[in-house]
């Protein structure tokens, strides 16, 4: 298990096994078969979990912190960045550093450039940054995500047309969706 942005004085390892001690689970680490290892690191550190397997991090807009990662492997990358809020009036250069030509940009787009005034300092973003992002830091397929759960099935359906105009092979992610290179 890896964490980027704890706060001083918090540990991985403590949170996690926090959380299957007793008395929350009745199967604790004692009981556990599994071999369990954690590593903590600071946003834009790079990790290499296994052979050909690079990570980018990079620090998010968040109000209680968090992490962007592009997985690079195979000569193909996707980049996840949830948990961000846009700045209005400029692209996030963390953002755009990561997601540089990326296959695939993951993008929390909770709400649409209308709605985002009412959420402003929630620590979210619009399918609309997604786009604008993706345009300036040439990625090549934008997944929007992370949806607000207020949006019904019509809404997601305008939001998905209305990206696809935006920037045509946009998609709006759905329960059980595979994406293949």
């Amino acid at each position: 298990m890896h964490a980027g942005h704890l706060d001083a004085g918090r540990r991985i390892e403590t949170l996690m096994l926090g959380l299957i001690d007793d008395p929350l689970n009745p199967v604790n680490r004692q009981t556990l078969s599994a071999d369990l290892s954690f590593r903590e690191f600071a946003a834009g550190d790079v990790l290499t979990p296994g052979p050909g397997v690079r990570i980018r991090t990079a620090p998010l807009i968040h109000p209680n912190g968090a992490i962007g990662y592009r997985v690079e492997f195979g000569g193909h990358s996707v980049c996840y960045v949830t948990d961000t809020e846009h700045n209005k009036n400029a692209l996030d250069l963390n953002v755009l550093g990561l997601i540089e030509g990326a296959d695939y940009l993951i993008y929390d787009a909770t709400y649409t450039d209308a709605e985002y005034p009412r959420y402003a300092g929630w620590g979210h973003s619009t399918w609309q940054e997604g786009v604008r992002l993706c345009n300036q830091a040439d990625a090549e397929l934008l997944v929007i995500f992370h949806h607000d759960p207020t949006h019904d099935d019509r809404f997601m359906d305008q939001v998905a047309a209305d990206a696809e105009k935006a920037r045509p092979g946009t998609v709006v992610a759905r329960e059980g969706m595979v994406l293949r290179p």
